[in-house]
């Protein structure tokens, strides 16, 4: 999924080259519903309602505006071809887009050219590329990606504005993540094979404790469940994948 990962030659790297090489292979389709990346097209509306709301309770905005971050700079931490900035640049944010593959930071300013929207896309390092000052700072399916949990989330504090807001999203690693996201998600071709390590997956308390350690002070988490009636939606049930704010302590 939406992932932060390419090859570094820093000791102190967070990025995996073969996580790298994988989600650069599926660039070409990222943008495609129907590809290998249908997994987000679903997953994405759950995602920006959850941020919608945290956004207009954190800025004090107006749930009918829609420009809430006009004025404001948000950062994509692994954003691949670009599925979340698209709509944090359509609320009225000046973006930053980072990922470790090329493939995918060429495929997102391609589909950025296209709709006429201008986001400033950047592959590498994320800690390497001296960014801070951002008012939203996001990084949505990418921890579990990553080499060192606790440089990225440091790095990712270090983007961040004093009175900024901060969004996290991963799956969580238990016994129903393991069957639904990996076992039965890549057997039956919902994602790509060797997209997941279920090993990698932090749980809600294994991330709070990384993040105080960068810093920082989650919320308390909203699940992102699944049913046969309601497909993928806001849940109070954390087990599969979960969504949390947070805030420089």
């Amino acid at each position: 999924m939406d992932n932060a990962t390419a090859t570094s030659t820093s000791p102190r790297a967070t990025i995996d080259p073969k996580e790298a090489a994988h989600f650069g292979k599926l660039a070409a389709e990222w943008w495609d519903p129907r590809g290998s990346s249908a997994m987000l097209h679903r997953l994405n509306p759950v995602r920006l309602a959850f941020m919608r709301e945290a956004i207009d309770t954190h800025f004090g905005g107006d749930s009918r505006n829609v420009r809430p971050l006009s004025g404001k700079r948000a950062l994509d931490a692994g954003c691949g071809a670009g599925l979340l900035c698209e709509p944090l640049a359509r609320m009225g944010a000046a973006v930053t887009g980072v990922d470790a593959a090329p493939e995918n930071i060429a495929a997102a300013s391609a589909h950025a050219g296209t709709m006429g929207l201008a986001i400033d896309y950047r592959a590498g390092e994320l800690g390497s590329l001296g960014l801070t000052g951002f008012d939203l700072v996001c990084s949505l399916e990418v921890i579990e990606h990553v080499t060192d949990k606790a440089l990225f989330l440091s790095q990712l504090a270090s983007a961040l504005a004093p009175d900024g807001l901060m969004i996290l999203s991963c799956p969580n690693r238990t016994i129903p993540s393991r069957l639904l996201l990996v076992e039965a998600a890549e057997r039956l071709g919902k994602v790509p094979r060797g997209t997941h390590d279920w090993s990698q997956f932090p749980t809600p308390d294994e991330l709070r404790e990384l993040a105080q350690g960068a810093g920082l002070v989650l919320d308390e988490p909203r699940g992102i469940a699944w049913s046969p009636l309601k497909g993928l939606h806001l849940s109070e049930d954390l087990s599969l994948n979960y969504i949390v704010t947070a805030r420089l302590a």
